[in-house]
């Protein structure tokens, strides 16, 4: 089997189960047609099929292309759509880095922002690598539940809530914290308070309405204000942006599954980034280490936090790749 086939039927393993059961089968059938393949790279990174996908997407949300999901034969309507409009699908699959930076996973990371500001005391300075459209830098402006408590605004328009293997403490959730800078760092930012950015997020949801529903929420939230998006490689901009930093606040430098689309040398220059910049002054890190430095299996994602000083990495939560399942403990 061909390494473009391959990607196509690990991809159709991958989604099984979790996104509704004729996208598995699309890709498992794409793994097969020629002209499907020769859409793609000859050396196909794994994600791929996602942007195949989502360039369909993309067509179809814009009013391009009717949606093949609703047709008598779904698969020869995706292959029309595909024929039609080979060009931009070619573009969108060799170009375009996947943007599904999915808000639902602040679900998971509000318990760890509130434990760097109970622990250090300081307002947050945010910065995300792999920020996409920067929704996920405005957590504190949604609602949250969980088992032992809630935390937000009652009146936050989009409220987020997740199944909980070990609870986070109540606690914990009685702490408010104060936001002083929203930054964010992507090879592509996205505004997704144009029609064009929403339209490229939601493209990467499929016809996940609960997804795209999320996503309107938090643009909404947003209001007037705007993250301030970094155009870049985050190894690059990270020294800079890191010796700029001030005593008053705290900068807490995040990633959720970012990483993943890295190779493992680059990974470790920013680990070395980051314990250089901990070394000269306080600094918090937040992290979803990838498959081959945690070594669990495939959908699970420790999250790690160090705060420095004294700078010591430790696991403190566990959660799948949407984070919509949470286990607070190591």
């Amino acid at each position: 089997m061909s390494s473009k086939a391959t990607v196509f039927q690990q991809h159709a393993r991958g989604i099984a189960g979790v996104r509704p059961a004729g996208e598995a089968a699309l890709c498992r059938r794409c793994a097969e047609d020629p002209f499907v393949l020769s859409l793609v790279p000859e050396n196909p990174s794994w994600d791929v099929p996602h942007r195949l996908l989502a360039s369909v997407q993309f067509l179809i949300l814009g009013g391009e292309a009717a949606d093949y999901r609703a047709e008598p034969d779904p698969w020869s309507a995706f292959l029309d759509i595909l024929h039609a409009h080979a060009d931009r699908v070619v573009d969108f699959v060799h170009r375009g880095p996947i943007q599904t930076n999915e808000v639902q996973r602040c679900f998971a990371l509000l318990p760890l922002f509130l434990t760097v500001a109970r622990t250090t005391g300081r307002p947050l300075d945010l910065l995300e690598l792999g920020a996409s459209g920067g929704l996920n830098l405005f957590w504190d402006r949604y609602r949250y539940r969980y088992r032992e408590g809630t935390w937000g605004d009652h009146d936050a328009g989009l409220a987020l809530t997740g199944e909980e293997a070990a609870p986070v403490p109540g606690a914990l959730l009685t702490d408010e914290i104060r936001v002083v800078r929203r930054r964010g760092i992507d090879l592509e930012p996205v505004d997704a308070a144009t029609d064009a950015g929403f339209r490229l997020l939601a493209s990467f949801f499929g016809a996940d309405a609960r997804r795209v529903d999320r996503l309107t929420r938090a643009v909404s939230a947003m209001g007037d204000e705007r993250p301030e998006l970094l155009r870049g490689d985050y190894l690059d901009l990270l020294p800079g942006l890191l010796a700029d930093r001030s005593g008053a606040s705290i900068v807490v430098l995040f990633q959720t599954i970012s990483t993943v689309y890295t190779p493992l040398e680059r990974r470790l220059e920013l680990r070395a980034i980051v314990d250089a910049a901990g070394g000269e002054g306080p600094l918090a890190w937040i992290s979803t280490p990838t498959v081959d430095e945690h070594g669990q299996r495939r959908g699970d994602y420790p999250v790690e936090l160090a705060i420095w000083p004294p700078g010591e990495r430790r696991i403190v939560a566990r959660m799948n790749n949407r984070g919509d399942r949470l286990q607070w403990g190591p």
